[in-house]
């Protein structure tokens, strides 16, 4: 009688064997031969659905623009994804919507294209929107002692100064930080 249920024992875990090799395989997509029911081609090529995603871009420039790309993108691979924006840092995310931001260390294009450093009536450097005589300021800085500035840069900041580049930027900034009224 020991032997009996021996017997069975072994028989039982080697059916149970058999079945969990087919499992597996099945699962992995190997077609055994003789299986009783044929797998379905989409669920053996293993496809999936891919993401669409809307991706929003934000550039932070030096002079406190933000400027903002909106990319439509089709995910297939998160993998892929995360590889493409490693230069980004993620700052928002919903189910379909994921926001990045990047500090970029230059100046915005808009200051590019037709930023002017100029001074407002009240004296304070200002870089305009386009010529200061036009009064469309995008960023204020500091009051400037009008006083103590010599003729020949008062007309320039009347006039205004173009901004093409990041270094012109800041070698303007620092000319006119030494005529700063100083806050007490």
């Amino acid at each position: 009688m020991r032997y009996h249920w021996m017997a069975w024992y072994r028989f039982i875990f080697a059916g149970f064997a058999v079945l969990l090799f087919m499992f597996i395989f099945n699962a992995k997509g190997i077609t055994i031969i003789g299986s009783a029911a044929p797998i379905d081609n989409h669920q053996k090529e293993g496809k999936t659905e891919p993401l669409n995603m809307e991706v929003i871009l934000e550039r932070v420039y030096l002079d406190g623009e933000i400027s903002q790309e909106v990319v439509h993108e089709t995910c297939w691979s998160m993998e892929n994804f995360w590889a493409k924006y490693d230069q980004w840092q993620l700052i928002d995310m919903d189910e379909s919507t994921m926001v990045f931001r990047k500090q970029v260390n230059d100046i915005s294009p808009l200051l590019k294209a037709n930023g002017f450093f100029g001074i407002t009536e009240e004296g304070v450097l200002s870089i305009f929107n386009g010529r200061p005589d036009q009064l469309r300021i995008i960023q204020s800085f500091f009051q400037i002692d009008i006083k103590k500035l010599e003729s020949t840069k008062q007309e320039e900041l009347i006039q205004g100064i173009p901004i093409k580049n990041k270094n012109r930027y800041v070698e303007v900034l620092e000319t006119f930080k030494p005529y700063s009224l100083k806050k007490e």
